[in-house]
């Protein structure tokens, strides 16, 4: 591997601050969990740097460190992927490596998933090994890539955890900015909306009665978004509230509010998101506006029916909530951009500022999580966001 490329992995591993320190109680309960699954004796996390392979949770033998050359992990490291052997002793690539011949350990059959980072930085291996030959199923073989991925949002949580004493200066200026900026055209509508409200002809058009309430009521959550958004900046943005707050509830007001964008585009949303995160819910509702509205939005301008999928979910010592569409996605190399301040991701066809996604980073920063953007299983992206359940 070249030198830049070993540089940014120890740096990436540097942030977890894993290495040399006591097992975490949550790695061991997952490496138990893949020999269980995997039926076999043994299972590792293995970190692995420009030198060695650090051992940071084991079941069934001591973990310990061990030069890279020495590393049947390290082996395939080089082009990091899910692998299954049968026997090690027939494979060329670990048929003189000491944890085969018995210098170390008598290895035969062996399995590994690559511990990726957020940012797409392989920092070592979950595998599973055992001193007889074996095979593992396709519904075993998967649930080991899971538990990898498991794994990476454990040691991502930690790491968000430490860093929430951060300073949260350029949110406070941002939140008071745009509530100010919002406020006052949004007098000018709540205005027209109550003039229209008291039309006597409302009496004979039910329906219109029934959109400027519609209409009255989302002035109303908006404004109380923006006051909420104020006091948080006067009060000098130290933390975001962190209250229970549920998720569920937050999506139904944000389908609410979207409701004639969802209905003009045909959209469908579906939602499985049933858990109580912890956060400040005006914050959370505006993240998950920005990224249904951005969903339903860019689908539509492809020339697609869009389809959006909200779920959420319970990790340890956090949650991971995901928005997926079936739209014209993000490609790879524009998915980090897009999150800075008016950049459009060559969208300039779509209406629209670019700051949607710039708020989502800072109110997910905000509250010590993570935000990214993935290719989506129905055809478009999917943005994800891990967040910490830390109180106060």
């Amino acid at each position: 591997m070249s030198t830049v490329h070993d540089v940014t992995r120890r740096e990436a591993i540097a942030e977890y601050r894993v290495v040399g320190a006591p097992p975490e109680p949550d790695l061991e309960g997952l490496v138990q969990l893949a020999a269980r699954v995997c039926g076999v004796s043994t299972a590792v996390i293995n970190i692995i740097d420009d030198r060695r392979q650090h051992q940071i949770a084991a079941v069934g033998f001591q973990a310990s460190v061990c030069s890279r050359e020495d590393s049947m992990c390290a082996v395939v490291f080089r082009e990091p992927g899910h692998l299954v052997v049968s026997d090690a002793r027939e494979d060329p690539r670990f048929a003189d490596n000491p944890f085969v011949t018995g210098e170390i350990a008598s290895v035969r059959f062996y399995a590994s998933s690559p511990l990726i980072t957020p940012e797409g930085i392989p920092i070592g291996t979950l595998c599973v090994f055992d001193e007889e030959t074996g095979e593992l199923t396709p519904e075993d073989s998967r649930a080991l890539a899971l538990l990898a991925d498991q794994v990476v949002d454990v040691l991502e949580l930690r790491r968000i955890t430490r860093e929430l004493g951060q300073s949260n200066e350029q949110l406070e200026s941002f939140a008071s900015q745009v509530s100010h900026d919002l406020r006052n055209p949004l007098t000018a509508i709540a205005g027209f909306i109550e003039l229209a409200a008291d039309s006597p002809e409302l009496a004979n058009a039910p329906r219109a009665a029934r959109a400027l309430a519609r209409a009255e009521s989302a002035a109303a959550r908006m404004d109380k978004m923006i006051a909420d958004l104020l006091e948080y900046a006067r009060l000098g943005g130290l933390q975001p509230r962190r209250d229970e707050v549920d998720l569920v509830d937050v999506v139904h007001g944000v389908l609410e509010d979207l409701h004639s964008a969802v209905e003009e585009s045909g959209a469908t949303v579906t939602v499985d998101a049933a858990v109580d995160v912890v956060g400040d819910a005006t914050l959370l509702r505006a993240l998950v506006q920005n990224l249904v509205a951005n969903a339903v939005k860019f689908s539509r301008a492809a020339g697609i029916v869009p389809h959006v999928e909200v779920r959420a979910r319970a990790l340890t010592g956090g949650w991971r909530i995901t928005v997926d569409d079936n739209g014209p996605g993000v490609p790879a190399e524009q998915r980090e951009r897009v999150f800075d301040l008016m950049e459009r991701g060559g969208a300039e066809d779509v209406p629209g500022l670019g700051i949607g996604l710039s708020t989502c980073r800072r109110i997910v920063e905000a509250h010590g999580g993570r935000i990214g953007i993935d290719a989506s299983p129905t055809g478009g992206a999917s943005v994800w966001i891990v967040l910490p359940d830390v109180v106060g």
